[in-house]
């Protein structure tokens, strides 16, 4: 049985001539993928009228509404038959992630969640100063680059993690991340190498119009 997905999408932001979700959509298409769950609360009508019901790319789509701001985990709750373990994305990331070599290394490590994680490197816009106990210059650094492993916005989720959700709740990755660190139930991160953008920020929308083509079918 192919895994269940769910995409939690912003606006339909183009890159090129084909909003990101579309993207999303072929991508999970060729990498095996025949279910997909789109979580819907801004602009709900618009993007269902758009992807219809996916037969467009040959792949099921169907949807399910918030009434209310769940955050970014907080809608899992409202899935129906819940898969021992699904991928869930949000709908705004370009990458050449292989989504399903993602997902087999989770099930073959049983482990309850996994993060698709990326290093991030970000410039700091001021001069960092380095201070003695006695408040004394030591060091001076102009502006400098600092690298983080940050959250690709991409998951394989286990059945029982979703459980750890509270039903109509606002509740988002950090809450979730929290409580099963709490627990002693320690998330499995996957570091890539690869390509990977956030297009709902401005500097890496503006790299996904100039650079994503050399990376990934649009």
């Amino acid at each position: 049985m192919k895994p269940y997905t769910i995409s939690m999408p912003k606006p339909l932001v183009p890159v090129g001539d084909v909003p990101v979700l579309e993207i999303i959509i072929r991508q999970l298409k060729r990498h095996g993928f025949t279910h997909i769950t789109i979580t819907l609360n801004h602009l709900a009508e618009i993007i269902k009228a758009f992807f219809g019901d996916g037969s467009k790319w040959g792949i099921k789509i169907d949807y399910t509404l918030e009434t209310k701001a769940l955050s970014t985990m907080g809608p899992l709750t409202l899935l129906k038959d819940v898969p021992d373990n699904l991928l869930v994305m949000n709908g705004d990331v370009l990458t050449d992630l292989d989504f399903h070599q993602l997902f087999e290394e989770h099930v073959r490590s049983q482990s309850l969640f996994t993060i698709a994680s990326s290093f991030r490197k970000e410039k700091m816009d001021y001069g960092v100063l380095e201070c003695n106990s006695e408040s004394l210059l030591t060091g001076f650094r102009e502006k400098p680059d600092f690298s983080f492993l940050v959250s690709m916005g991409v998951y394989i989720v286990n059945r029982k993690a979703i459980e750890l959700i509270p039903p109509d709740t606002f509740f988002g990755f950090d809450h979730l991340m929290k409580k099963m660190i709490d627990m002693r139930l320690y998330p499995r991160v996957v570091k890539h190498q690869g390509f990977w953008l956030d297009i709902g920020r401005p500097d890496d929308y503006e790299k996904a119009i100039n650079e994503a083509h050399n990376y990934i079918d649009l």
